[in-house]
């Protein structure tokens, strides 16, 4: 290219912007028509992705990367059925741009309302699922907003392809030019220019490693929203119904490990520990789970043969495995597992499994996480499974956005007044 990848990627904000202003314009109709113009075409498209998603597929297992993070990587023909009928689900929800929040008249007859409207141009950088090409696009379509994607290098022909299908498809339906860009290169300097164009850029939300997540906090120039890593933790309590509890706990490690919302550590109540292991060390066993455990537990797993099986470190209960590892601790409390869910966990997404339903609302006021669940596996934070078609990412920060991302955490809100004159005193 003759341009540098400065110059290139002011040029993407000026022209984001542009599309931004147009797309503000489009009404819920033309949005979703939009919006199944771009399913229909990733559906048409499938036969190149796949075959771009193969190059990295290849580089991938020549860097002999680790299974669950080939996983993240690899398309399908059913992935992409479903990435198709994510794109429909969301051209099916209704549009928040124009909802009115409040309105109330004040004393003087003006009238006031507060109404949801699009955030503007989002820059979302991320790392290697290349499905989150098509999930954000198309949360931002359906908001009103223009996006500047850029992605990682483990998936970039296949992030390329999918924006490219995207982009035919919405070009079909004539949504305005330039709605969706995707940065071709993966330099890493991409990330600092973004961070820094908050002349084009009103939001930018990072999805990746806590590396990527810094890079971006540090230069940022406008609003970050950002996902933190996962370190999801599951407390089985004594008066869990162990039965249950093994499900959970197999669902939400081996489903999909490499994922942000599975479990990490297992918390175990001392007066249950034995008879839940009995129960579990056949089911890990069979999935291969490497265990981190403390003395309590090990001594437990170690009399029932398990093999795999270390002596955990403290850093083995912050730690985002993204594998098929747990950490294991016996606790002696409640109290104490909430304590090192508070002192350890990212916030993310924690679980207690029990009968004891005041023990449980107890747990789910104190945790600080974005969501907390009982007797439910930790797999469901995930805007599809929360209703909201796709997701943006998932948000461990307060304030805006907290938890699974989807349309209404894509827009802000303006004040408008009504009036016949008035004039301040």
């Amino acid at each position: 290219m003759n341009k540098n990848l400065r110059e290139q990627i002011h040029d993407f904000g000026r022209r984001a912007r542009q599309a931004a202003r147009a797309l503000a314009k489009l009404g819920s109709e033309e949005k979703n028509a939009a919006l199944m113009a771009m399913a229909n075409e990733v559906v048409a498209s499938a036969g190149f992705i796949l075959a771009e998603n193969e190059r990295d597929l290849a580089r991938a297992r020549e860097k002999q990367l680790a299974p669950a993070l080939i996983d993240r990587l690899t398309l399908t023909d059913e992935r992409l059925a479903k990435m198709a009928d994510g794109i429909r689900q969301v051209a099916s929800l209704p549009d928040p741009v124009g909802e009115i929040l409040r309105e109330w008249t004040r004393p003087n007859g003006i009238e006031i309302r507060k109404l949801r409207v699009p955030i503007g141009v989002i820059g979302i950088i991320y790392e290697s699922r290349p499905n989150v090409t098509s999930d954000a696009a198309v949360l931002c379509i359906k908001t009103g907003n223009a996006t500047i994607l850029r992605g990682g290098s483990k998936s970039i022909h296949s992030n390329l392809a999918i924006a490219k299908a995207l982009q035919r498809g919405g070009a079909k339906a004539g949504l305005a030019a330039d709605s969706i860009l995707l940065i071709p290169r993966t330099d890493r300097e991409a990330v600092r220019h973004m961070a820094e164009m908050d002349r084009y850029i009103d939001l930018i939300i990072p999805r990746g490693g806590r590396a990527l997540i810094e890079a971006v906090v540090s230069h940022a120039r406008m609003p970050v929203i950002k996902h933190a890593h996962g370190v999801c933790m599951i407390y089985v309590d004594a008066a869990a119904d162990l039965g249950m509890a093994a499900e959970i706990i197999m669902n939400a490690k081996t489903q999909r490990p490499g994922v942000c919302n599975a479990v990490e550590t297992l918390l175990v109540h001392r007066t249950i520990a034995s008879a839940l292991f009995d129960q579990l060390v056949p089911r890990l066993t069979s999935k291969g789970v490497e265990l981190r455990a403390d003395p309590a537990a090990s001594a437990q797993l170690a009399a029932r043969g398990y093999e795999r099986l270390k002596p955990a470190a403290k850093e083995d209960w912050s730690t985002e495995y993204l594998d098929l590892i747990l950490a294991v601790k016996v606790v002696d409390s409640p109290d104490e597992a909430i304590e090192h869910i508070e002192s350890y966990g990212s916030h993310h997404s924690d679980c207690i499994v029990s009968r004891d339903e005041k023990l449980a609302g107890r747990f789910l006021r104190e945790i600080d996480s974005a969501t907390v669940y009982w007797n439910a596996s930790t797999r469901f934070t995930d805007g599809g499974e929360f209703g909201f078609g796709a997701e943006i990412g998932i948000s461990t920060d307060k304030l805006h956005a907290r938890g699974p991302m989807g349309l209404e955490e894509l827009t802000t809100y303006k004040y408008v007044i009504r009036g016949r004159g008035q004039v301040r005193d």
